[in-house]
């Protein structure tokens, strides 16, 4: 004979194990998404676009430096890109954008390394752009002794006399445009624009420029030369589109009888 008691409590149970199962697979999969949030930037990335350009100069830019060699019998003829008029001074050129928290958040790996070498009784390259922390090296490749030395307010140093085949190197911590020089020979000069996000560029000889990967947004991008004062254009990156811009860098050339 059945018993009718544990027939009905049996059944109690069953329907209680039936409405506790629903609320723990709600609260797995709770836990899961807490586990992922949404803003996840390693889940979803977000949205970039390009920006794509030109820079044009003034003339007055295609006018060589005045050289003086203190060691003419041993120095070698270089012929360095800057020297190559227009087409040189164009990649002397910085295409930057305006630092923002957007640009500071999602920086990509750089790749290396990076060098000012001493060429032909010149810096080469004679603008050399890197993202705070960078370190660069200055690879002595003359017969002949040179230092490298900076007093520029973000960063100030110097690296004594080392001949031929000799290398020193900094690390460059803080944003902002050192001007580095050779106490041996006065005529020498470069920068190193040091910026606080990876999305800028050099021109290459026609001009032509691109920023990739840059985060969706409104910005202002800035053209910047040396011998020249910056110029600021406001651009609007959109998600998966390409922008295009051209920079012209005026030159007082009216000064200079152009």
């Amino acid at each position: 004979m059945i018993d009718s008691s544990k027939k009905v409590g049996n059944a109690g149970g069953m329907a209680r194990l039936a409405a506790v199962i629903p609320a723990i697979c709600a609260l797995s999969g709770a836990l899961v998404l807490a586990r992922t949030p949404a803003g996840d930037s390693s889940q979803q990335p977000a949205a970039t676009g390009t920006l794509f350009g030109t820079v044009r100069l003034g003339p007055w830019l295609a006018q060589k430096r005045m050289k003086v060699s203190l060691y003419p019998a041993t120095s070698r003829p270089v012929a360095l890109p800057e020297d190559n008029g227009l087409a040189g001074q164009l990649t002397n050129v910085v295409v930057y954008l305006e630092s923002s928290p957007a640009l500071k958040a999602g920086q990509p790996a750089q790749t290396g390394p990076f060098k000012m070498e001493q060429l032909g009784e010149a810096f080469v390259p004679h603008i050399l752009p890197v993202v705070a922390g960078t370190t660069v090296d200055f690879p002595n490749a003359d017969p002949i002794y040179h230092n490298v030395f900076s007093l520029s307010k973000a960063s100030s140093f110097d690296l004594g006399r080392f001949p031929r085949g000799s290398s020193r190197s900094v690390t460059f911590d803080e944003p902002g445009v050192i001007k580095v020089f050779c106490h041996i020979h006065s005529d020498m000069s470069a920068v190193i624009f040091v910026l606080d996000h990876p999305y800028f560029a050099k021109p290459d000889s026609e001009g032509r420029f691109s920023i990739p990967g840059i985060p969706a947004g409104r910005y202002t991008v800035i053209g910047w030369h040396e011998r020249a004062r910056p110029i600021h254009r406001v651009v609007t990156i959109e998600p998966a589109g390409r922008t295009e811009i051209t920079l012209a860098i005026p030159i007082e050339d009216e000064a200079h009888g152009q």
